[in-house]
């Protein structure tokens, strides 16, 4: 008999395994997977955004829109601040970059799984790694015991539910918790690819892995403005990614269900028209004979430059002092007005988070217990909490983690 039984071993489960463990509980983690850990080490392309650096709570609930009104509590205990001495406390150093994006000094996410790791061996915690549960056991109002694969049955006092959503399933998230959930009469929603990145109709060639650190984004639908964001975005071989671009795909899906949707991309959002002309009046006179795809790097990343000029209409070998008045009128209007077909969202494999999941009304955000399981705990992406790309996500785990780890060792 455990004092704390945590199914699921990704950040919200670890951190909850090592919180629970800290306060004194016996405590076992159960990993599906040979590690805990898989998807955190691909997390932000290998780097890891620990979290995001807004230290005012309710500024940094507000961009949870719905859900922030449910997390006053939890992150009234553990937010911001206290994750950053957590990781800083334990020797891991971390850089504040363009949108309040925390990531560890190493760049590396594995600076962020070693702290992880170590927190939960320092509480003793034990570690089942490859085993599966395939059942939750329960009577009317608690959890009795979890059953592995091959029939072993774990019983405890408390249990937390950490199993995630079904972004990239092959790192173990398959949507195991949701089933769990509803057989135990929860209310879950399906899940969907919440951040994810776009396919368009008509890819820029060899701009793969060219990122514009500061564009402004337009949704269109029938010639109507639907949407605008600012922020990075990223091109692909097969359309845009970026943080820009996630935050906005779950308009776009709404959208695509009513017909053709027209990402409209401002490639210099700093600069109105008159300074787009001048910027070009003066890269051509600086370099009046040399051709126009050498004259505009400064303005534009070089492997943009030849979709820009193809879609403006303009040779790229066109001598600077041969462009016309006309010709320099449409890039100006080009380089503010990019615009793509969307073809539609990359799948769920794809996906940074997925939305849906257990419904907020049936839990106690104080302690982040089950309100129908007096010992079952629930934490991280398994929760139905919309939020943006930009550190919230792994700040969720933090602190639901650490919330239902402190909640379940004291029950």
């Amino acid at each position: 008999m455990w004092d704390v039984v945590v199914i699921g071993g990704g950040p919200a489960g670890m951190m909850a395994a090592g919180r629970a463990a800290q306060m004194g509980a016996s405590v076992v983690l159960i990993e599906k997977n040979k590690s805990p850990g898989k998807k955190l080490l691909i997390t932000g392309g290998g780097r890891c955004n620990v979290t995001n650096a807004e230290l005012d709570n309710k500024k940094l609930l507000a961009k949870f829109k719905d859900s922030g009104k449910f997390l006053f509590s939890p992150f009234s205990q553990w937010s911001v601040q206290e994750s950053l001495d957590f990781f800083h406390s334990r020797n891991m150093p971390t850089k504040e970059e363009a949108e309040l994006r925390v990531f560890p000094l190493s760049n590396r996410s594995q600076s962020v799984w070693d702290t992880l790791v170590a927190y939960v061996k320092e509480g003793g915690v034990t570690v089942l790694s490859g085993s599966s549960v395939v059942k939750v056991h329960a009577d009317t109002d608690r959890v009795i015991s979890v059953e592995l694969r091959g029939g072993k049955v774990i019983r405890a006092k408390s249990f937390i539910l950490a199993t995630g959503g079904t972004s990239h399933p092959e790192t173990g998230s398959t949507g195991d918790g949701y089933s769990w959930l509803r057989d135990l009469g929860h209310s879950v929603s399906e899940a969907s690819a919440a951040l994810v990145p776009i396919a368009l109709k008509q890819p820029v060639p060899g701009a793969a892995g060219v990122s514009v650190r500061s564009a402004k984004v337009t949704l269109y639908q029938n010639e109507a403005k639907q949407a605008q964001q600012k922020g990075k975005i990223l091109f692909t071989h097969v359309g845009l990614s970026g943080p820009c671009i996630l935050n906005m795909s779950r308009d776009i899906s709404e959208l695509l269900k009513y017909g053709e949707v027209i990402i409209e991309v401002d490639l210099l959002p700093e600069m109105g028209y008159e300074k787009v002309n001048g910027a070009l009046q003066t890269a051509f006179k600086e370099n009046s004979n040399k051709k126009i795809r050498n004259a505009l790097k400064g303005l534009v990343a070089p492997a943009l430059i030849p979709f820009v000029l193809k879609t403006a209409s303009i040779d790229e070998e066109t001598a600077c002092n041969s462009v016309t008045r006309e010709a320099r009128v449409r890039l100006m209007h080009t380089l503010k007005h990019l615009r793509f077909e969307v073809k539609g969202l990359l799948g769920m494999e794809k996906a940074v988070i997925t939305a849906g999941g257990l419904a907020l009304t049936e839990v106690d955000f104080k302690t982040m217990r089950s309100l129908k399981y007096h010992n079952l705990y629930v934490v991280g992406d398994i929760l139905n909490i919309d939020r943006p790309s930009g550190g919230y996500s792994l700040q969720l785990c933090w602190t639901t983690g650490f919330v239902a780890g402190s909640a379940a060792a004291t029950s």
